[in-house]
């Protein structure tokens, strides 16, 4: 039985980050407060409906031009540079940046354009 891809245009944001960074939504029994900004960003684009986001720990490296960073030993390094990572169309990653403006304010963030496989049986 031959089986048929079907393709389409679909684009990836990366946002690089700081496992530190705060998201700005208080939230009631959270154990410093706020919620991490890399979960509340994963949380939002499911709401906004981008069909793949996740978040990428590193263990060296550097982002915005900051100074370089070794994953911790003992203790996770809240300073070392990780990533959210989503895939969808264009359109609606450009209105997820749009949306979430505030909380991308200085973060490295880059796009490219992808091609989307699935098996049609």
């Amino acid at each position: 039985m031959t089986q048929d891809l079907k393709t389409r245009d679909v684009g990836m944001i990366r946002i690089y980050m700081k496992p530190s960074d705060k998201g700005s939504a208080p939230r009631r029994n959270w154990f410093f407060g706020t919620k991490p900004l890399y979960r509340e960003l994963v949380a939002a684009a499911k709401d906004a409906g981008i069909m793949n986001a996740i978040a990428h720990h590193t263990h060296y490296g550097y982002s915005n031009h900051g100074s370089i960073q070794p994953e911790g030993y003992e203790e996770p390094n809240p300073h070392l540079t990780m990533c959210v990572e989503l895939i969808c169309d264009r359109a609606r990653l450009d209105q997820f940046c749009r949306d979430q403006a505030e909380a991308l304010q200085g973060k490295v963030i880059v796009f490219q354009a992808l091609e989307s496989w699935s098996v049609v049986t």
